[in-house]
């Protein structure tokens, strides 16, 4: 009797939901740049800000850089996705230097609290204890309070203490489209400090890579990514306020704007969804988000938000590659979404050279900017025309 051919391995995770008729796309998730970038290969002169707005290369070194965080004492914390480290950047004045604080992480995330240095990667907690006065301080180990679940895909972290105290974290959908294997994905929790006091504030959330609270009403708004194959047009992204605990955001059933799912069928699939405030076009990869509270900036940007898009894999034409502002009231009404910054990418040629992706505000009112794609750290500052 002949042995039985051996069922073939499952597709990638990025390839869940390919329909048949696109098996032979060349589309892929872009591999990102894990090498040094210098400041003078960094092509800033094909940025366009609004009039008054500069842009500089505050820090480079930093490969695969998505999220930072600032301490006490002005040491800026930041993970990386690529690599895997954590890296301490110190600023002493004209120039930075920087440290591997961790590394061999997968894919981690930071946040700086009460002194203490949080970091979470897929798999693991860790906690460095007044890391800016004792640099080689031994982490705590806390993976086993936060019960993290298994898969990887999605499962990187972005981590935030909100106005409450809390410890915001996410947890993504383990696929680009599946029913959900547990209970334990597609969400958003928030935990005490220590990992105990665990709650699911909200569901649906297929891959937030980014949150603020809205500076008026302390109410949580999040940036969400749409799912791939259906298309060069959507589903679009997503940027969405809870207004109370508990809300249910679509995935996998239904997409923003109230979009059925084609795979994931369901009766009334988009009845007691919450809809996004605004759409961020289909896969641009909307990544971090900040409600600006300075004072260098006009007047104008107060309180609105600033969405760092990433960019697109799946879809013909690039998208993205640029940083939005979304100006909304303080209930997510009326939103208008304009460009600040462009130049990341070439329509004409369809490539890109920059991936922004997340935002950090100083003390002075500047907004520092991370790009992922060349390790650096830009600093965006505003000035009157006299």
């Amino acid at each position: 009797m002949a042995a039985a051919t051996p069922a073939p391995p499952p597709p990638p995770a990025w390839q869940q939901g390919r329909p048949a008729s696109m098996a032979d796309s060349r589309l892929a998730p872009v591999a990102g740049k894990n090498t040094v970038t210098p400041a003078s290969e960094i092509p800033l002169d094909k940025l366009k800000l609004p009039p008054g707005f500069k842009v500089e290369v505050w820090s480079t070194g930093t490969p695969g850089i998505r999220a930072m965080s600032r301490g006490a004492s002005g040491k800026i914390y930041a993970g990386t996705r690529g690599l895997g480290r954590v890296y301490e950047i110190s600023d002493n004045g004209k120039e930075r230097s920087s440290r591997v604080v961790v590394d061999k992480l997968n894919q981690p995330a930071v946040v700086m609290h009460k002194g203490n240095l949080y970091v979470m990667a897929v798999d693991k907690a860790l906690r460095f204890d007044g890391i800016e006065k004792n640099p080689n301080v031994a982490p705590v180990d806390m993976t086993a309070a936060f019960k993290l679940p298994p898969q990887q895909h999605h499962n990187w972290k972005y981590l935030r203490f909100g106005p409450d105290g809390k410890l915001y974290v996410p947890f993504g959908a383990p696929c680009n489209i599946c029913a959900l294997p547990t209970q334990e994905y597609a969400q958003i929790r928030r935990y005490n400090a220590d990992g105990t006091g665990m709650e699911v504030i909200a569901t649906g959330v297929r891959n937030t890579q980014g949150f603020d609270w809205h500076p008026v009403t302390k109410q949580l708004w999040f940036t969400d990514h749409g799912r791939d194959w259906l298309g060069d047009d959507g589903p679009e992204d997503e940027l969405n306020r809870l207004g109370k605990t508990g809300q249910f955001f679509g995935f996998p059933s239904c997409h923003a704007g109230g979009i059925p799912d084609p795979d994931i069928k369901k009766d009334d699939a988009c009845k007691g969804v919450t809809l996004p405030v605004r759409t961020m076009g289909p896969h641009a990869a909307a990544m971090g988000l900040h409600f600006y509270t300075g004072k260098m900036f006009p007047a104008k940007y107060r309180n609105v938000a600033f969405v760092a898009r990433k960019g697109s894999w799946n879809r013909t034409t690039k998208m993205g590659y640029d940083v939005v502002t979304v100006n909304a009231d303080a209930q997510g009404r009326n939103p208008v979404m304009t460009p600040f910054i462009t130049g990341f990418a070439d329509p004409a040629a369809n490539t890109f050279w920059g991936r922004p992706t997340y935002f950090l505000q100083m003390p002075d009112g500047a907004l520092l900017l991370a790009d992922e794609q060349m390790g650096a750290i830009y600093r965006i500052s505003y000035s009157a025309k006299k």
